[in-house]
């Protein structure tokens, strides 16, 4: 019978006493192949199915190009910040390095005895600070040219946990890990300016060996879109709005605006008679996720805020609503509102009985709102145009009155890149009193995690914040704070395949 546990034993004791899968980077005599799994968090359980049923591919893939006279570098490495590990800080009191370390030798282990042929030489984690150096080093350049900025946005706060939350990490107004109570609330954080890499990452889309299906996907998710922002004055103040449209030409069947419950004029405008059900649907939709809010299925809420705009193509006076389905992260905040042509704005301007008025001839919209093309209706200037006619000379009319500009858009948004947690890459920057903000320089790095007795954050503040020593910094007769929040898990592991 085969013993497939001592043949298997003597031949990862052989790779590993050898290092039969060491790659030489200066053999310039083969052709080179990178063959890269995605690095494991390293989890209290060790691996799951999942693992292997990835890395066995990969590997299989990395033999046989050997076996084809390549120079193979295929490494393995450890996505080791994660929030398990701070809770388990939090718990016992011991740092979430001992932790991590610990797991690290279970997945080694078990990944040495599968057999996979790895270069353990290169073995690196993301929690190591000769590796986040680097992650430091590589926000500090962002944060030069203008990608990393320190701004008041929309986020979802846990407080139970201490910190925001990505749209991915929260369901049904409540924290994947742990089921605590989620809630929408301005904060002072760091992000990422994706949106700034729209256009590069939609045309590179076309060179990927990928499925069409999941490009479009992708295509999706960035979502560009051309339009216009129009401006709408509030009527009887002298207050005004702007909305994103990719029509445009259908500005004269808008009847009504919808505001994010968030938006920055919703309590100024919201009237006596209206303020407690306006704070209350705020309250309300403070719980919902992004996902949750834009969810086309579910039934459209929203209440009135006693205000009216005016269109400014017919000086009409419109309600302004709030809907949780119009998000203050997206375009403007804000969305002028035509139910005869669009499915959403028709299913809630039937709901609360607002006027619907067709500027599109065909359909019946006694039964339903007409999406599709046809001859403008009921619209001044644009009678008898086609949709394209009517968008450019709409966006014409706009600009020359200065009620509006031609608008590329993206759904694409910022990536909120900082979480009030302590296990996670320290942000090189301080705060200074009279604030200004100071890069910690290049040759400080890697600025470290401070050992502490208390790894739990207190009244929605950082971790960090208890770190006085470390935290408070003199530079040249002035004081300053270092940043408190420490990078999101996915910081170190978004770069490791240029590491090597």
């Amino acid at each position: 019978m085969y013993n497939f546990r001592k043949t298997e034993k003597k031949w990862q004791d052989y790779w590993e006493e050898n290092k039969t899968f060491k790659t030489d980077t200066k053999d310039f005599s083969k052709p080179k192949y990178y063959a890269l799994d995605m690095f494991p968090y390293p989890s209290g359980v060790g691996l799951h199915v999942g693992h292997p049923e990835g890395y066995t591919a990969t590997d299989i893939v990395a033999r046989m190009k050997r076996m084809q006279g390549y120079n193979v570098l295929h490494p393995m490495g450890w996505d080791a910040f994660g929030l398990p590990a701070e809770q388990y800080a939090v718990k016992t009191g011991n740092h979430p390095s001992g932790f991590t370390e610990s797991n690290i030798k279970v997945f080694k282990k078990q990944l040495k005895e599968l057999g996979f042929s790895y270069d353990w030489d290169r073995e690196i984690s993301t929690a190591d600070p000769s590796y986040y150096k680097w992650t430091q080093w590589i926000f500090k350049r962002l944060y030069m040219d203008g990608y990393a900025k320190y701004i008041d946005m929309p986020v979802n706060w846990c407080e139970e946990l201490g910190t925001v939350l990505s749209n991915d990490e929260v369901i049904d107004g409540r924290s994947e890990r742990g089921g605590y109570p989620v809630v929408r609330k301005n904060m002072k954080q760091w992000s990422m300016d994706i949106p700034k890499f729209a256009d590069r990452l939609l045309n590179n889309l076309d060179n990927l060996d990928w499925p069409e299906s999941t490009k479009e996907i992708q295509r999706n998710w960035i979502g560009k879109s051309y339009g216009a922002n129009i401006t709408f004055k509030v009527d009887g103040t002298d207050k005004e709005f702007t909305v994103f449209t990719t029509r445009c030409d259908t500005l004269f069947g808008a009847t009504y605006c919808v505001l994010a419950p968030e938006h920055s004029l919703v309590k100024e405008i919201t009237t006596s008679e209206y303020k407690d059900v306006v704070e209350d649907y705020i309250k309300l939709s403070a719980s919902k996720s992004e996902l949750e809010r834009t969810n086309a299925s579910k039934e459209k809420t929203g209440v009135f805020t006693g205000a009216y705009a005016i269109n400014p193509v017919n000086n009409k006076k419109i309600p302004i609503w709030i809907s949780d389905y119009v998000l203050a992260s997206y375009a403007n905040g804000a969305i002028m509102a035509v139910p005869a042509h669009d499915e959403r704005d028709y299913e809630f301007a039937k709901k609360f009985n607002l006027d619907i008025i067709p500027v599109i001839e065909g359909g019946d919209i006694a039964k339903e709102a007409y999406t599709g093309d046809g001859l403008h209706i009921n619209s001044g200037f644009l009678n008898g145009l086609n949709k394209e006619d009517s968008i450019k000379k709409m966006i014409g009319y706009l600009e020359e009155n200065k009620l509006g500009t031609k608008k590329v858009n993206y759904k694409i948004r910022e990536w909120i890149f900082a979480r009030q947690r302590y296990w996670g890459e320290p942000v090189p920057v301080i705060h200074m009193e009279d604030g200004t903000i100071k890069l910690v320089p290049d040759e400080e790095l890697p600025l470290t995690l401070p050992v502490m007795d208390d790894y739990k954050g207190k009244n929605g503040m950082a971790p960090l914040e208890n770190a006085t020593k470390w935290k408070n910094v003199v530079i040249d007769g002035m004081k300053g704070k270092r940043e408190t929040s420490t990078m999101p898990g996915a910081a170190g592991s978004s770069w490791y395949y240029l590491r090597y």
